[in-house]
């Protein structure tokens, strides 16, 4: 057998066991794991190393700050109002609980990157509106935390980040600038979101689901006076990368140089979260939630949310680092190129291996370790690279939130609909099958995708 297969077996068993079995957090399965492989394959000389690479990308850092960021937003509310305005729009359209579930939580997704976090925000106002217009509890789970789970594939997640230095890495001589990526990612996620969109319409046909009570629609211009700041937030967030995007040529590098620009797009990451933070304590209504002491009191609670986040791609990178002196991916990538399959079949092979994968192994740690072969053997069988390495999010960071045993997004949705485990799991498979389908069509190329 392949070592690199022996290897990636080893673990797959160790995060199975621990963390699906024992059910022991993910970050110490995966730390667990590396232990053990240092020690299966006597390199405990080169530990040091592994974690000096892990430790000293900037990419790591650009996470801390976006997972910081989407406590601040959560703690001071301001995407409530948010949430408000979207339900007030489209919550008088037939179905409309769901088009608002779908829309608000791609807009929630958007500012904080988060999965659970983002079902529970904004599913605590979504899912009852559902079920009291006639959507039933399962379905209701399911429209809420797939759509909670697109903040993996749009921009800031740090998976997206992830994605973005295996590109980098692979393609430096491409000079790809962080809004460059982004206007690609906003592409493909606008098609996701058409997706879900389509299937909300089908199933409320299906069930004959009705518009929300006009008791229940919040009044747009009062939700308006109110919310009308955290609508600026998507601003703040998205407009530097947006003149990155469209003018590093034609402005930043006739100002700053090439080697300036060059800098300037890759400090954006750095800032932008830590800006975004600052509005959102200057937007909110409730003032003594930003008090210093209170925030310091947040970030004290919020710890328990950023560790396990950032545990997981530290101890990722590591296993990245340690593979990489194996050759793990490398000989992996060979053994799929080596099945000849095809640009078609080998497209379907990696959706179907990162779904697997992605039972048991989180998005964000499937892209760490293994982003770079991915992107490497799309490329080969004749995908393009930047849309192979703009799709990992979504291969990973996605479908590991939707597909059980790893799916808590499911589970999250399933709490708050109160709805049975069978019947939710087999609305599920609907749900992942659709985004397997599309994942196939976007990678092939069939579809237009903004900023390629």
């Amino acid at each position: 057998m392949p070592s690199c297969l022996i290897y990636l077996g080893i673990m797959l068993a160790v995060i199975i066991l621990w963390f699906v079995l024992v059910k022991r957090p993910v970050y110490e399965a995966v730390f667990l794991s590396f232990l053990l492989l240092l020690t299966i394959t006597g390199t405990w000389g080169n530990v040091l190393g592994y974690i000096d690479d892990a430790l000293s990308t900037s990419l790591l850092y650009s996470m801390v700050a976006f997972v910081a960021m989407s406590i601040i937003l959560t703690k001071t509310k301001i995407i409530d109002s948010c949430i408000a305005i979207i339900l007030s729009l489209v919550g008088r359209l037939t179905g409309g609980a769901g088009y608002a579930a779908v829309v608000a939580s791609s807009f929630m997704g958007a500012l904080s990157g988060s999965g659970p976090g983002n079902v529970m925000a904004t599913g605590a106002i979504t899912i009852p509106a559902m079920k009291r217009s006639g959507f039933p509890a399962e379905l209701a789970a399911n429209i809420e935390s797939n759509a909670s789970y697109m903040g993996n594939m749009i921009p800031p997640s740090s998976n997206i980040v992830a994605a973005l230095g295996a590109f980098t890495a692979l393609y430096p001589q491409l000079n790809l600038t962080t809004g460059q990526f982004w206007i690609v990612l906003w592409g493909i996620s606008l098609w996701f979101i058409v997706q879900r969109l389509v299937m909300v319409w089908g199933f409320c046909k299906y069930y004959k689901v009705k518009p929300m009570s006009k008791d229940e629609l919040p009044n747009l211009k009062e939700t308006l006076k109110v919310g009308w700041k955290g609508m600026l937030l998507p601003v703040i967030i998205l407009l530097p990368f947006v003149l990155d995007y469209f003018f590093k040529d034609t402005f930043f590098t006739a100002r700053l140089g090439a080697e300036g620009a060059k800098y300037l797009s890759s400090s954006i990451l750095l800032f932008i979260g830590g800006s975004a933070a600052i509005f959102a304590c200057f937007a909110t209504e409730d003032k003594s939630v930003v008090k210093i002491q209170n925030l310091a009191k947040m970030f004290a609670d919020g710890v328990k949310t950023i560790a396990p986040s950032i545990g997981v791609c530290v101890f990722g990178y590591m296993i990245g680092a340690l593979f990489k002196d194996l050759n793990v991916a490398a000989e992996m990538g060979n053994i799929i190129a080596g099945w000849n399959f095809g640009k078609f079949g080998t497209v379907v092979a990696v959706c179907a291996i990162t779904c697997f994968m992605g039972m048991v192994i989180p998005g964000s740690s499937l892209v760490v370790i293994f982003g770079s072969m991915f992107i490497t053997v799309l490329d080969g069988a004749g995908c393009d690279p930047l849309l192979a390495a703009a799709m990992l999010p979504c291969i990973c960071g996605v479908m590991c939130g939707i597909t059980p045993p790893l799916g808590l997004g499911m589970y999250a949705g399933m709490t708050l609909a109160e709805s049975d485990f069978g019947k939710t799991f087999k609305n599920n498979l609907w749900w992942v099958a659709a985004q397997f389908i599309l994942q196939v069509a976007v990678l092939m190329g069939w579809l237009p995708v903004l900023g390629m």
